[in-house]
Order: structure tokens, then sequence, then C-alpha cells
């Protein structure tokens, strides 16, 4: 499963992949061949994304199997000075043998784009070749040029790629990409296997990262930080209107000036997931208090209200499933509106006792 580029859906895609086929009776490997965005996590090299999806699928393989390469700045920079020659392409190929045996199939999700890992020989193509695997490729709607996206991985791939899933397409676009996008590409050869509307819930980002992003101090509430966020409204308002705006959208963030505590009371009188407090100024105790009563995080940033607007904007569309809410609702997207039969059809595969 790889991408023409970042955060396109791959991990979601695995995951709505791998369900499916364990429903149908499929034993189902995974790995992620190769990852540079790895961390250490008590002592130890991981990638989130293998973590969690050992995690979703009950996959038991140890993680140097599910991720064998996982690579952090320091070791990159080794590689590139020459300090590092391992043969991680080796290392791949031995962990897939292990991890392959005794499955009907293995899902390998690639890097963050499709070139991910040249340095090492491990891009997605150089890994397909290498494992005479398919390729899948997820490509994201902006525009029309969707289509020179997938006939760009079409030129890429050659005849080891099935086809491409169209991800996160606008509600007013989709009859556009069924009627037009769709006919055009499988005309050219390339088989769409399924076209996935954009999704507010999955576009989402949890209370707990914008703290993170923002560099801030959760004030209350921690226990409320899973929650997610799927709007974003600054709060620089009268407070004759502010109810009114804040009743427009649900499950909001609000971000507004510590020294606004009218515009706090009227927030938190609406459906909204966390306050983001501007300026580095704390809250009065009575705020503080209305916030714990009916359960919403107050997050006290360091940044100006403008500032902190741009820094989480950059983040909305950019996070991952790691959440059970948009798992499920990524997987009821999946029933409806991807082609499972084709895709079985075009890897031979069989769903078991059918």
């Amino acid at each position: 499963i790889t991408s023409t580029e970042t955060f396109a859906g791959k991990t979601s895609l695995c995951v709505g992949l791998g369900h499916r086929f364990q429903q149908d009776g499929l034993r189902v490997g995974y790995m992620k061949p190769i990852s540079m965005t790895a961390r250490k996590v008590r002592g130890r090299l991981v990638d989130e994304d293998a973590d969690f999806m050992c995690e979703v699928l009950g996959v038991c393989e140890p993680m140097d199997l599910v991720a064998p390469v996982a690579l952090h700045p320091q070791h990159i920079e080794d590689i590139l000075s020459g300090q590092e020659v391992e043969s991680y392409v080796a290392r791949v190929k031995d962990a897939f043998a292990v991890l392959s045996r005794d499955k009907d199939v293995v899902l390998m999700e690639g890097g963050a784009h499709c070139m991910e890992g040249a340095m090492v020989n491990l891009a997605a193509p150089q890994v397909i070749r290498l494992l005479e695997a398919k390729a899948l490729v997820v490509v994201r709607y902006s525009d029309e040029t969707v289509v020179d996206m997938a006939l760009g991985a079409r030129m890429l791939h050659g005849e080891a790629m099935l086809g491409v899933v169209i991800n996160s397409v606008p509600r007013q676009r989709m009859p556009f990409v069924h009627e037009v996008v769709r006919p055009f590409l499988e005309w050219r050869g390339v088989p769409v296997f399924g076209i996935l509307p954009r999704e507010r819930l999955l576009m989402a980002i949890s209370v707990g990262e914008l703290a993170e992003v923002l560099n801030g101090e959760i004030l209350c509430c921690p226990e409320s930080t899973g929650e997610l966020v799927e709007y974003l409204m600054v709060g620089a308002m009268s407070v004759d209107s502010a109810l009114t705006y804040f009743r427009r959208k649900p499950n909001k963030a609000v971000i507004t000036g510590g020294d606004r505590p009218d515009i706090q009371l009227a927030a938190l009188e609406t459906s909204t997931k966390c306050i983001i407090l501007t300026g580095n100024l704390y809250p009065s105790p009575l705020i503080l208090g209305r916030a714990e009563e009916v359960g919403v995080p107050m997050i006290l940033v360091k940044h100006d209200t403008m500032s902190a607007v741009e820094t989480i904007e950059r983040f909305f569309g950019k996070t991952r499933l790691h959440q059970s809410k948009k798992v499920r609702r990524f997987l009821e997207m999946m029933e409806d509106r991807f082609e499972f039969e084709a895709l079985y059809k075009a890897l031979d595969l069989e769903a078991k006792g059918k």
C-alpha cells in the first residue's frame, strides 16, 4: 500500500483491508519495510503506524520483523556520511521470509511517500520488485491533477500496480470523480478500487494532540484529552453574538484570549471539546471550575491567537487514524465504497468458507 504523497491514507487503508481479510477467514500479516520517522520508546525504536496496526489486527510478531528498518535522524546522518553501510535490503528480505510463513496475505505499508527509503534502496518500487509484491496506490484528491498522480503511479510501478484508491474527495466532487475521473483512468488501464469521501471526523485532531502541537499546559480535565476536535473557532467577537456563533459548529476547539471570561463562558455552554487560552493568561477560578464541571479541558498557550490558529491549521487533516471513533467510521466507509470482490479477483484471493 503506497501513495503519491504524505498523509494520503495508507494506514487507514491497511486497517480497512486487514479487517475485511480477517473477517473473511484469511490469515493476515502486516509489515512496514521502511520507516524514517521512528522514535525511541522504552529503549527500542518504534514506528507509530506499525505499532498501531499490530494492535488493531492482533499481529503478534516481534517489531523487528514488522518494521525491520526503523531509522531515526542519527541513523540517517550516519548513512549519508558513509558511517553506516549495513544492507537494509537483506534485513527486509529476511524479515519478510519469516513473517509471511503460514499467511494467506501480507499487507505491506509503504513509507510516507513512494520515494521514501530510496537512500537505502527501499523506496516503494524497489521493495515491490524485491518481494515480488503488488502495489495498491492511495491518491489523495486535491483537484483534477489526481488523474496525473494516478497515471504517474502507473508509470512508476508498471504491471506490479493493481490500481488506485482515490481518497478524501469533497462531497460536492464525488459525482465528478465517479462519472468522469474513474472512467478515464480505467480507459487508461488504471483500475479504481474505491472512491472515499472527505470525512470531517477522519481529519479531526485530538485535544491531547492540540496541546502537544501548541506546547500548551492542560489546566483541567486531562481525562478528556482523547476527545476529537473537528472544527476550530476563534472567540474574538462581542459577548452578545458569541453564543449564536459558537452554536454553529459541534465538536470544536475555541481559541480565545485568556482575558476573555465572557467568551470562555459562552463557549462552555455549547458543544466544545476544549478551550485554548492564548497569551499565557490564566483563566479565573470561576471559569476553571465551570470547565471542570462540564468536562472541557482548558489549554494554556504562550502563542497569540492568530499564531495558535496558524499552527493548528497546519495539522488538520494530517493526523493518524489512532482513535477508535476514526477506525469505526473508516471501516464503515470501506464497506460502503470499496470493491473488495474486484481486489480479491486481482489478487487471486478467496474468502475461506465461501
